[in-house]
């Protein structure tokens, strides 16, 4: 096994002779070692180096099987640097040890005597991982400086993802509409957001219209507004989202869901900036920004008759395209990290990171519902984990590689889940398809995407 470059390892413990194999063992595999024999030399020595882990023993001159030491040096450790990977060394047989050690902040254990294999396999997980958390904590702070007043953050330093955020900086500042692409979850909305804080009329509202849910009966109203009186139950005047929008943006999400009748409609506005109230005489003009958004492939909508080709184009002044989380993996530890570290805020749990199989399921896994699945199975986790750290139990993905979820054992919301799961795995997350395999209208399966985070 190889180590990254230039990882400096802190090792403690009170006896002179496991210093000197351990110094023998990771010295061989290329790592630069710093000792110490006392809880205040490993609290001396983190308080002045920066290190990529700490392997430390449980127990100095206290006593010598109790762990208490190694318990309250975890606490203070935590509090000095708690992006500081710490894996503890119990005696073999002291596993009660080594879970309260985790629950303290420890990111794993090993039993002494050392399986050579397994100190390595871990320290070297560690050490990634922590690098990861460090890189999540480098770039949240350098895109709050960087980014632009109101914009959300963006986790990105996958290749895959640099040609996006290169295209997003371009045309950010400029007034040019803009078409989304990407499958359902990989973030279209929150790039919608950026590109409405990088532009001038980042001072004006963003509006955002979700239109996989609007009946043809509703999006006149919706969009334009309508008089009091126009029908039924309008009861009083009603602005729409068009002029809400007025010298701000307007992100029509799930472009591809409207019918032709509704496609000229839109289409007008477009062209023109002008439309009326349902109900009203009187033309009113606005001017907006359009960004809109779909998971659809609107060329083989266009090529089948069923997207009017000029609403393609007017809103098609540059395209920007999603690539799933799949093909960013590279970004998984960062966006997991961002993650938990936002909901162990918010639900005051003291989850501080992810053991390797943690980690280890989280890469594998295939994530058909994207970086929106993604946050969801962290707050799902975060609120599971009894420990510091989310292990794979914690992300129910069940076993990686495994058998199959048995049916009888699963509940009518875990069925369904799984089955859409699995149809949008097959179908490379188109929506359209997925829904039609499913027996499902496209609305229907996206307040189901939304129920179960997918």
């Amino acid at each position: 096994m190889t180590n990254s470059p230039s990882a400096t390892l802190l090792i403690a413990d009170d006896d002179r002779d496991v210093l000197e194999a351990l110094r023998l063992l990771l010295r061989s595999e290329g790592y630069t070692l710093e000792t110490a024999m006392s809880p205040a030399g490993i609290l001396a020595a983190v308080a002045g180096h920066d290190f990529a882990a700490a392997l430390i023993d449980m127990n100095y001159t206290r006593d010598t099987t109790s762990g208490s030491e190694g318990l309250d040096l975890l606490q203070r450790l935590q509090q000095l640097d708690a992006t500081l990977p710490v894996v503890v060394m119990t005696a073999w047989g002291s596993i009660e040890g080594a879970v309260a050690a985790l629950r303290r902040g420890a990111r794993d254990y090993v039993e002494k005597p050392f399986d050579n294999t397994r100190l390595l396999h871990v320290l070297h997980t560690q050490i990634e991982l922590g690098r990861a958390l460090r890189r999540s904590q480098r770039l949240e702070s350098e895109n709050a400086a960087l980014r632009p007043i109101g914009a959300p953050q963006l986790i990105a330093e996958s290749p895959a993802m640099q040609p996006v955020l290169r295209l997003m900086e371009r045309i950010g500042p400029s007034d040019a509409n803009a078409l989304i692409t990407g499958e359902h979850g990989t973030g279209k909305e929150v790039v919608a957001a950026w590109l409405h804080a990088a532009s001038a009329r980042a001072w004006r509202p963003m509006v955002t219209v979700n239109l996989g849910g609007l009946a043809d009966g509703v999006f006149e109203s919706e969009l334009f507004g309508h008089a009091k009186g126009a029908f039924t139950d309008a009861k009083t005047d009603r602005v729409g989202r068009f002029e809400l929008a007025d010298g701000g943006t307007l992100f029509l999400d799930e472009i591809a869901n409207l019918s032709l009748t509704q496609q000229s409609k839109l289409l007008r506005v477009l062209q023109t900036g002008e439309f009326e109230r349902v109900g009203a005489s009187r033309t009113r003009k606005v001017d907006v920004r359009i960004i809109a958004a779909t998971n659809a492939d609107v060329r083989a909508e266009v090529a089948a008759g069923r997207f009017r080709e000029d609403l393609f184009f007017r809103l098609n002044t540059v395209e920007i395209v999603l690539p799933p989380l799949r093909a960013r993996r590279e970004d998984i530890p960062l966006l997991a990290m961002h993650f938990l570290q936002q909901f162990a805020q918010r639900y005051r749990r003291g989850v501080t990171g992810f053991s390797a199989d943690g980690m280890r399921a989280l890469l594998e896994y295939g994530w058909p519902g994207n970086v929106r699945e993604l946050a969801h199975a962290i707050e799902r986790a975060t609120l599971l984990t009894e420990g510091a750290l989310v292990r794979a139990a914690d992300l129910a993905f069940g076993p990686v590689g495994g058998a199959a979820p048995q049916l009888d054992q699963m509940s009518l919301e875990d069925v369904e889940r799984l089955l859409i799961s699995k149809a949008l795995e097959r179908y490379g997350g188109n929506v359209s398809l997925a829904a039609q395999a499913l027996g499902l209208s496209r609305s229907a399966l996206y307040r189901r995407l939304q129920r179960y985070g997918l």
